[in-house]
């Protein structure tokens, strides 16, 4: 129904504008008032559909469940560590890290953005992208310049955050509370 749906709408709005711009301000999130003229079944349907689609949440807060979910990050992060030898917080650091780092491969894909190793010599070519490489030391002169890489950056082949699907009222909650009941 779907899929069906989203073909006529597509084809409805591309002969009649009303119903598009109704149907965008739909998308949008935003009330439309439809009029006795454009008002139809399908109309009816899109306002529907809209209406009852999941409520919205930040794709930050979906990391963050995801990664307490997963790897218990913000059950370690919060922890008060004072009270264990290094021993224990390294045992614990194993699996919170192995966890983590199996999460964020599952839902980015994180590669290296320099294929060089870390200390090997780079050279700096005129119209480098500054949100791809930070220059730092004794950045003086003309380009290109001659430098060591530090390190290699990251970035992210995909970004496939799961799909939160709960209530409006619930869209700040990271981790529910645990009650074992006895």
């Amino acid at each position: 129904m779907g899929l069906g749906l989203a073909f006529k709408a597509f084809f409805r709005a591309l002969r009649d504008r009303t119903f598009a711009e109704q149907l965008d301000r739909l998308l949008q999130g935003q009330a439309v008032a439809l009029s006795t003229t454009t008002a139809s079944p399908l109309a009816d349907r899109l306002r529907a559909d809209m209406i009852a689609q999941a409520p919205t949440r930040s794709d930050a807060l979906t990391l963050l469940a995801t990664l307490q979910r997963e790897a218990r990050l913000i059950d370690f992060l919060m922890e008060d560590l004072a009270g264990y030898n290094d021993a224990q917080i390294g045992a614990a650091v194993r699996d919170v890290h192995r966890d983590c780092a199996a999460a964020l491969e599952r839902m980015f894909a994180l590669r290296p953005l320099h294929a060089q190793e870390e200390g090997a010599p780079v050279e700096i070519l005129a119209g480098y992208n500054p949100l791809q490489v930070q220059l730092t030391g004794n950045v003086t002169g003309q380009l290109p310049l001659r430098g060591i890489l530090v390190h290699h950056g990251w970035q992210a082949i995909q970004c496939e955050l799961p799909a939160w699907s709960g209530q409006e009222e619930s869209a700040r909650v990271i981790a529910p509370a645990e009650v074992q009941v006895q």
